[in-house]
């Protein structure tokens, strides 16, 4: 539990992958007693414009009549109003997509849109991009000219998919979201992942997701970075759009009612001390307690070094259940000997510390706690 007066994380370490208001994230943790690690995924001045390429698009959009327009991100659209404002075809553009059919994201689309004196006519309670295709999908597009500002990242797969049901689509690249320029401090944090010495990471955007994988993948630490997550690292995510960009990787993740940087805060607050307060059992005749990197045996603390609590953890996922010593390996942290002997060594360590019959042997399988039916 965490000490009194010390905050709901107390006593555990979270990673920050947010560039922007990232003073105001460390804060509401650093407050409420966690240790916090920085390391921004993307470049603390994401939102790197193309005017030329903009402009170009801009025209296009305005060549022909539109029939629906998708606006995805508030920061977008304001963006592209004010090149607009700058390059004096403001009042053309807007009148021209005032004659679509607008669906909107989010409420952060909604605004911007709104605040030009556009008006969408849907908007997804998501605020899920998928959502909005997803409410087109039944309708006939054939022919249709569609206009979509895209958010940071490419929707080409989608367009991609809005053209094979026939209709005539113009993405708008606003701006591009970019890797950090330093990433050094991504790449310490893929190793902390990697190695289970942080508790939960934050992600404020899908960009940010794609690049910690991205740099994962260039470390050759993936594999590991994934399996962190799936066990003993939480992911926690601002809200609906952050959370999917994880889905292709088969990574569960958490977020909020509402998108906001506070609820995510309190999201945690409550989740990472539920999360191991509740990894008390009942193993062998003694009771094992588990809080972050803690163990106690029958109320007494147990020092492991990094090995046979990576060990231990990886049993803990499934109590009872057994792990083969592949997984086990896995489960190591960088710079164990690459091979069984390692994960034997580990068990024996483990063993030594907590007893010997807490962990049992499943002959050719791996091995197991001996939960208490």
């Amino acid at each position: 539990m965490p000490e009194p007066g010390r905050g709901p994380l107390s006593g555990f370490r979270i990673g920050v992958t947010a560039a922007r208001k990232v003073e105001e994230q460390v804060a509401l943790l650093e407050r409420r007693g966690a240790d916090v690690v920085w390391a921004p995924a993307l470049s603390l001045e994401p939102n790197h414009v193309d005017e030329a390429s903009l402009r170009a698009a801009t025209d296009d959009v305005l060549a022909r009549p539109v029939d629906i327009f998708l606006a995805t991100t508030g920061i977008g659209l304001k963006a592209w109003f004010a090149a607009a404002e700058s390059w004096g075809t403001l009042d053309r553009l807007l009148e021209h997509l005032g004659r679509a059919e607008i669906l909107a994201r989010g409420p952060k689309s909604v605004g911007a849109l709104r605040r030009r004196g556009l008006r969408e006519l849907w908007a997804p309670e998501s605020e899920a991009f998928d959502d909005v295709l997803a409410h087109l999908r039944g309708r006939d597009l054939t022919g249709r000219r569609i206009v979509v500002q895209e958010h940071g990242q490419s929707l080409s797969m989608a367009a991609h998919a809005l053209r094979r049901r026939g209709a005539e689509v113009t993405t708008v690249t606003v701006y591009r979201v970019e890797s950090a320029e330093d990433p050094g401090p991504v790449f310490h944090l893929v190793d902390e992942i990697a190695e289970r010495t942080v508790h939960a990471v934050t992600f404020t955007a899908a960009p940010a997701v794609a690049a910690l994988m991205e740099a994962a993948g260039s470390t050759g630490r993936r594999e590991e970075v994934i399996g962190a997550f799936q066990a003993d690292v939480l992911a926690s995510c601002v809200g609906p759009v952050t959370a999917a960009a994880f889905e292709m990787w088969g990574v569960p993740s958490i977020y909020p009612d509402r998108s906001r940087l506070v609820a995510m805060v309190k999201q945690l607050e409550t989740e990472l001390p539920s999360r191991s307060d509740g990894l008390s059992l009942d193993v062998a005749g003694h009771t094992l307690l588990v809080h972050a990197d803690e163990v106690l045996v029958d109320g007494a603390e147990v020092r492991l070094s990094p090995a046979p609590l990576a060990v231990l953890h990886a049993l803990l996922v499934n109590p009872g259940h057994v792990v083969s010593r592949r997984d086990l390996l896995a489960a190591l942290p960088s710079g164990t000997a690459g091979s069984e002997h390692a994960v034997e060594m580990a068990v024996a360590r483990l063993r030594a510390a907590v007893g010997t019959r807490i962990v049992q042997t499943v002959v050719k399988r791996g091995y197991r706690l001996a939960v208490t039916a």
